[in-house]
C-alpha cells in the first residue's frame, strides 16, 4: 500500500502488458513498473499471445520476485484480445485499467501521473502524447520520419499539445465501468483497435482527456519489411474503423490515401508520360521534405527518414484500399 507520503488514489488500478516476442523490451519495462506497482499497491498483468523468443521465461522469472506480476496466456495473439482478457479476468473490484505496451519506454512516474489526471479531470480514458525513439540507422531515421508532420501527418498525440478534451489518443488509462459499458477492444480489429474504441466512447458520452503531464516513447520498426507490414496493417484497421461508423476520412488521411492510385499510375506512363508525374511529384516532396529535415534541423538521418515515409505512406494506402475493396467483395460496410 501507498507509504504515508505518497499521494492517495481513490480507485484501484490494473496495468495491462500485452506482449508478443518482446523479449529485448519486457524484463527492463517490468522492472521500470514495479517501483510503481510496489508504491501504489498495482497488479501488473502480462498478457502474451504465444511468445517463441523466451519472453515467457523472463516474465516468469520476473514473478518470482514480484508477486504482483501475472502472466496470462492469450490464445487469439492480438492486442485487443489481451486487454479483454486481463478486465475479464483481473478487472473486478477494480475501477482503472492502464494499458502499457510492451514496445516502448515510460516515466518512472507514469502511472502516478495517470491516476492524478483521472481523478484531477473525471475523465473517463486519460491518452498521451507519443514519441518515437530508434538506435540502429533505419530505426533512427523511422522514429524521425513518425515524430515529423511527413510521417504522422499532424496527429495531436504525437505531437506534444498541451492538456485538453480530445476524440482519440494514444490510450494510456481508462475507467473499467465504462470499458466494459461499451463491450471492450473489437476483437476483429488487429490495429487501429484503439480508435476504434474512442469512437464507441464517444457516442455514449465518454469524455477523453488528452494529457500534457506525461508521455510514452515508442520503438518503430527496425527493418523496411516490418515497417511496411506494420503500416499495411494499420490502413487496413483504419479503413475497417471508417466502414464500422460510416465516417469520412479527415484530410490527413485522405492525403496519404491516394498514394497507392498515384504509383499504379506510373504503370500507365507507357501509354501517357504525364501518368507517372503525380508520383513523381510525391517522391519530390518526401524526398525534399529529408533534405529540410537534414539541413534545417541538422539531422543527418532526413534522407533516409523520406524514404521510411514513403513506405509508411505506401503500406498504409494499400492496405486501406486492399480492406475497402474486401469488404466490397463481401458486401459488408461495416467492418
Amino acid at each position: 500500500m501507498p507509504g504515508a507520503n505518497e499521494p492517495q488514489f481513490s480507485g484501484r488500478c490494473i496495468v495491462i502488458v500485452p506482449c508478443l516476442n518482446e523479449a529485448e523490451h519486457i524484463g527492463a519495462l517490468l522492472d521500470k513498473l514495479g517501483g510503481e506497482a510496489r508504491r501504489f499497491d498495482l497488479k501488473i498483468i502480462v498478457v502474451d499471445g504465444g511468445s517463441s523468443d523466451g519472453t515467457q521465461q523472463i516474465v516468469t522469472q520476473k514473478m518470482q520476485g514480484d508477486s504482483r506480476i501475472i502472466l496470462l496466456h492469450n490464445d487469439k495473439r492480438i492486442q485487443s484480445a489481451a486487454i479483454n482478457l486481463a478486465v475479464a479476468t483481473y478487472g473486478d473490484g477494480c475501477d482503472y485499467l492502464i494499458r502499457i505496451d510492451a514496445h516502448g519506454k515510460y516515466p518512472d512516474d507514469y502511472c502516478e501521473k495517470l491516476l492524478q489526471e483521472v481523478e484531477a479531470t473525471g475523465a473517463d480514458s486519460v491518452v498521451v502524447g507519443m514519441a518515437t525513439e530508434g538506435f540502429g540507422t533505419f530505426q533512427k531515421a523511422t522514429a524521425l520520419a513518425q515524430n515529423s508532420k511527413l510521417g504522422n501527418g499532424g496527429a495531436r498525440h504525437r505531437l506534444g499539445a498541451k492538456g485538453h478534451w480530445t476524440d482519440h489518443g494514444h490510450h494510456a488509462l481508462m475507467r473499467i465501468s465504462v470499458f466494459r459499458q461499451v463491450g471492450g477492444y473489437d476483437e476483429n480489429f488487429t490495429h487501429n483497435e484503439d480508435a476504434e474504441l474512442d469512437c464507441r466512447l464517444k457516442a455514449i458520452g465518454a469524455r477523453i482527456w488528452m494529457t500534457d503531464k506525461t508521455f510514452m516513447v515508442y520503438y518503430p520498426r527496425s527493418s523496411a519489411l516490418a515497417l511496411f507490414r506494420q503500416y499495411l496493417g494499420y490502413g487496413r484497421g483504419r479503413a475497417k474503423n471508417l466502414l464500422k461508423h460510416r465516417m469520412i476520412p479527415k484530410v490527413r488521411q485522405a492525403l496519404p490515401l491516394m498514394v497507392l492510385p498515384l504509383v499504379a499510375g506510373v504503370f500507365l506512363a507507357a501509354l501517357n508520360w504525364w501518368a507517372a508525374v503525380p508520383a513523381i511529384l510525391w517522391v519530390t516532396i518526401c524526398l525534399g521534405y529529408g533534405i529540410w529535415l537534414a539541413v534545417g534541423e541538422r539531422n543527418p538521418y532526413g534522407p533516409l527518414a523520406s524514404i521510411s515515409a514513403m513506405i509508411m505512406h505506401f503500406a498504409w494506402s494499400t492496405g486501406f484500399w486492399l480492406q475497402l475493396f474486401d469488404s466490397r467483395r463481401r458486401g459488408d460496410t461495416r467492418s
